[in-house]
């Protein structure tokens, strides 16, 4: 099992009236082949630019993407046209991501007619009953709306569409985050059985943590557009390093109304992503912070056997020299 998807000093600044806003900055990873990347990290830290950079739905500052060796941010259109076969995305509303004038059948069939991938009619009805099937719609919704589904049958329908031409890589942005707790389950396990059938790699990215948790093999934790740990998801969960990772791991709630555990509550302001000064972003928040965190922007590295930390008092934490 190589790696599939390889980030290496990815970077994307958007021109704002102050300056750069420096929504993903250099930010680098390996994702193997069938495994799951869970990004998280608060609203407005840059994962879904993240996946979308990665797509090439937005256009990277800086930085390279390798999707199986292929280097995807310098491909040219008609590169890119054949590679996206096989990267797809699920964005996050499955209302928005639909076109009300489409039925089922014509959102799922349009990928297949754009890649020319069946002659005949036929096949593509067939192709469409197929992935129909696969995620759970009954075949008698066929030329039905969106409109006439709930939210969890209208994210059936995105998943369909996006399996539909047998992609390798889904970034998955927050796909069920606007749907209810037991749709969610639903929605989640189908994406575990399907990654396990068809060999699918995802990034899975969420601010919900008991999500991430249920389906991802690594998770990411980003911080203002910077990725300040990444480790298996068991090492994350059970010892967290970095004391913005703490804070949010204390943060999920506990159904043990008798357990113990102790809140970290972050205090004082978010530094701007605008023209960010030198130092760790994080310093103005963390407790921790001692002189040279508010100069020097600590670099991501392995501190333990694929944990890796950006923090300058990490080994304090861990013991290591």
């Amino acid at each position: 099992m190589g790696t599939l998807l390889e980030v290496r000093n990815l970077k994307k600044y958007f021109d704002v009236p102050k300056g750069h806003l420096h929504a993903v900055d250099n930010v680098s990873f390996k994702i193997n082949e069938g495994e799951t990347l869970g990004i998280v990290g608060e609203s407005g830290c840059g994962k879904s630019t993240l996946g979308r950079v990665i797509l090439r739905l937005h256009e990277a500052t800086a930085g390279s993407v390798l999707f199986d060796g292929m280097n995807v941010t310098r491909m040219d259109k008609q590169e890119l046209r054949s590679i996206r076969k096989y990267m797809q995305i699920i964005f996050q509303d499955p209302y928005a991501s639909l076109n009300p004038r489409f039925t089922v059948a014509q959102i799922i069939e349009e990928p297949l007619r754009l890649h020319k991938i069946y002659p005949s009619e036929k096949q593509i009805r067939a192709r469409v009953e197929e992935l129909m099937d696969m995620v759970g719609l009954s075949t008698r919704m066929y030329n039905a709306y969106p409109h006439e589904f709930d939210g969890g049958r209208r994210q059936r329908i995105v998943v369909a569409r996006a399996l539909a031409i047998n992609p390798r890589f889904i970034v998955c942005d927050e796909p069920v985050s606007a749907l209810d707790v037991s749709i969610q389950a639903q929605i989640l396990n189908l994406m575990i059985d399907l990654q396990k059938e068809l060999n699918l790699t995802y990034i899975f990215i969420s601010h919900n943590l008991s999500v991430v948790k249920h389906i991802s093999t690594n998770v990411g934790v980003m911080y203002l557009g910077q990725l300040i740990e990444m480790a298996p998801k068991r090492a994350i969960y059970k010892n967290p390093l970095h004391p913005y990772t703490v804070a949010l791991l204390s943060a999920i709630p506990s159904l043990d109304p008798d357990a113990k555990r102790e809140q970290h509550i972050l205090k004082g302001e978010l530094t701007s992503p605008v023209n960010p000064k030198p130092g760790c972003r994080f310093s103005a928040r963390c407790s921790f912070a001692q002189e040279r965190c508010f100069s020097i922007n600590p670099a991501l590295e392995e501190v333990e056997p694929n944990h890796f930390v950006a923090c300058h008092r990490v080994s304090e934490f861990t013991g290591a020299e």
